[in-house]
């Protein structure tokens, strides 16, 4: 065991022997100074090996995502007559550091929520020439005004695992055996929001803690956007018989594996996201689901490829992985909602390809 998993099956023998999948992905990702997402390791970068990086996000692999990003915040910012950004989980920075650049004065403030004191520190650094408009803060505040961006950021909210096996459903979580953790099923009545046809063996997530954030955002955003960009599905491709295995994933020096019960602390866990059932909350907690399309389609009606007849070969292979369909253009999608009785109107990433109706 890694000394963060020691501390996770003391917690365990505490509750009686069980804790849920979300509260174990909660402490193996943001135990202060242990959890992966709360030490000191890089995480972020293009490669593996001397970088010491993990994975890479789409700020990294140009600073046209951010860019193209910004033109939709400026756009967002005009219709809301608002001057503040805020971005939740600001990894290295880059995109913070990409849209400031971008929109200069029309930014007066630039607030990033961010848990990790090691990363803040390593955001504060990137963002120096900034210093003067970034804030960090931990917690929301009472009322909020402006555009909210969050790219990959419910994707590392825990999720509760949910497993149909013989027939009957259960809430599958962590034990501890022989000094190990392991996987343990309780009985459950929670369901996945579908049926899932067929009696086969079956395993997935549901996502309350995603749901709530943005029931929070709901409740505090007075005047603006929400962006949140991710990987993820409409709920009937999430929870189709044929995705038997569930989302959840790991991430190590750029590799994947399925067992987040090793490395506990040194790597990434995440989950796919559940789209459907993010604008259900969100209409529920009176947004306005503004629209929902392809990373890919969202970025090249922002303006991704203007002037790219100018750039260098290297910079357009790592355009093209932000828009291709077999890169990250059509896994990752894009979603806007706007605060309660704000006006409805049509934000450009959403001009040619929305596919609300697909919800």
């Amino acid at each position: 065991m890694t000394h963060l998993a020691g501390l996770i099956a003391e917690n365990i023998a505490r509750q009686g022997g069980w804790i849920g999948f979300d509260e174990f992905m909660a402490q193996a990702l943001y135990t202060p100074g242990l959890g992966y997402y709360a030490n000191d390791s890089q995480k972020f970068g293009l490669m593996p090996g001397r970088s010491g990086s993990d994975f890479v996000t789409a700020p990294e692999l140009s600073p046209r995502f951010g860019q193209a990003l910004a033109r939709q915040a400026q756009q967002a910012l005009l219709e809301s007559e608002t001057d503040e950004i805020w971005e939740f989980g600001a990894g290295s920075g880059a995109l913070a550091q990409q849209v400031l650049d971008a929109l200069g004065e029309r930014v007066g403030r630039y607030t990033i929520v961010d848990l990790s004191s090691t990363l803040r520190e390593r955001q504060r650094e990137r963002l120096s020439a900034h210093a003067g408009k970034v804030r960090w803060v931990t917690e929301l505040p009472a009322c909020m005004r402006g555009v909210v961006l969050g790219n990959e950021v419910l994707d590392a909210m825990p999720v509760k695992l949910l497993a149909r096996v013989n027939g009957a459903w259960h809430e599958r979580g962590v034990a501890v055996h022989e000094g190990r953790l392991l996987h343990a099923d309780i009985s459950t009545g929670l369901r996945p929001p579908l049926e899932v046809a067929g009696t086969h063996d079956y395993l997935t997530e549901i996502h309350p803690q995603a749901e709530g954030f943005v029931r929070t955002l709901a409740d505090r955003l007075q005047a603006g956007v929400v962006l949140l960009l991710d990987y993820g599905f409409p709920e009937h491709e999430y929870y189709h018989p044929q995705r038997s295995m569930g989302t959840v994933m790991c991430h190590r020096a750029h590799l994947s594996d399925g067992d987040p019960l090793s490395g506990v602390g040194d790597k990434d866990i995440t989950a796919h996201v559940n789209f459907t059932g993010l604008a259900l909350a969100a209409q529920d907690a009176g947004l306005e689901v503004l629209g929902y399309t392809s990373q890919g389609r969202f970025l090249l009606n922002c303006g991704l490829l203007d002037g790219m007849d100018r750039a260098p070969p290297a910079e357009r292979g790592m355009v093209q992985k932000l828009v291709n369909e077999h890169e990250m253009g059509e896994l990752f999608k894009v979603m806007a909602f706007g605060a309660k009785g704000s006006n409805v109107w049509a934000p450009m990433g959403f001009a040619a390809g929305d596919r609300l109706h697909t919800l």
